[in-house]
């Protein structure tokens, strides 16, 4: 028999050994385990965009928009000038209805007249009367108003008497400026050019407050503040607070305390006390350094 060298060594030679494990002890306990399982396969990361369709070299991305991220202002639409109503309805008709909607809703005209002080006052020595009030009319845009206000003493006529004549305008919800004119009865005839404001300040104080300036050029000012405290929803008691600085210093501090009932909301009578004092020259000129009085009087407005 003749032997290929070459069949020989193809058949019988020995493969290269890959990675011989090393030789180890023989497990007496080989026969008894389970065969061991193969190692779970390994799973390759998710693609994060896979199902999505990417743009190839013939299909270019879409270019960004130079306006994103921008607001785009737009012209407000045209405020109409005709009425629809006006289509179906006499125009005339429309114009009556509308001025009496814009009346309604704060465009009408009212006016008041009140007195807020009308009372007899008991003192030690010569007793005296005193009022103040006043009366307006106008709309919510402008008001006329009208003060007055006096002093009068048993045996000595009138101490002062004071008329005001102003023209009111809203700076807020709540106050309104005053500018007009004054003009002072007693004890002397005398004008003043007066600017001021009136309203109602939080937690419901009622405050006025004025400049003057005479013909004599003489500067003057006036302040005053209440509150109504209800006792009951007809009994009211009233604290107040007024102050007058005239000119070279002379000023005058009055406080009172009135206590009223509402018979009506439009009358109601009171009782109180009221103390006053005088500082600087005016108590030089022989007015009273200080009194305290009782009084009595009625408070109305129509």
């Amino acid at each position: 028999m003749i032997i290929d060298p070459q069949h020989e060594h193809h058949h019988h030679a020995p493969a290269a050994p890959v990675s011989a494990p090393a030789p180890q002890a023989a497990d007496p306990h080989a026969h008894h385990r389970a065969p061991a399982s193969a190692p779970p396969p390994v799973l390759a990361p998710a693609d994060p965009h896979a199902g999505h369709k990417m743009p190839g070299p013939e299909q270019a991305a879409p270019q960004a928009d130079p306006h994103a991220g921008h607001h785009m202002h737009h012209a407000p639409p045209p405020i109409p000038t005709d009425h629809a109503a006006e289509r179906f309805y006499s125009p005339a008709v429309m114009a009556a209805a509308r001025a009496q909607l814009m009346k309604e809703h704060g465009g009408g005209t009212a006016w008041i007249v009140r007195a807020d002080v009308a009372e007899q006052r008991f003192r030690k020595g010569d007793d005296a009367q005193a009022f103040e009030g006043q009366a307006w009319w106008g709309t919510d845009a402008s008001k006329w108003v009208v003060k007055a206000r006096g002093e009068r003493v048993d045996g000595h006529g009138w101490e002062k008497a004071e008329l005001e004549g102003l023209k009111a305008w809203p700076i807020g919800p709540y106050f309104d400026l005053q500018a007009g004119l004054r003009y002072d009865l007693a004890p002397k005839g005398r004008s003043y050019a007066a600017v001021g404001f009136e309203g109602l300040a939080p937690y419901w104080f009622e405050l006025h407050g004025a400049a003057y300036v005479s013909d004599r050029g003489d500067v003057s000012a006036r302040a005053e503040a209440s509150y109504d405290l209800r006792l009951t929803q007809r009994l009211i008691l009233q604290p107040r607070l007024e102050a007058d600085l005239a000119e070279a210093g002379a000023g005058r501090l009055e406080g009172g305390l009135r206590l009223r009932y509402e018979i009506k909301r439009e009358f109601a009578p009171y009782v109180g006390v009221v103390r006053e004092r005088a500082f600087g020259p005016a108590r030089e000129a022989g007015e009273r350094a200080g009194a305290t009085a009782v009084v009595i009087g009625v408070s109305a407005w129509r």
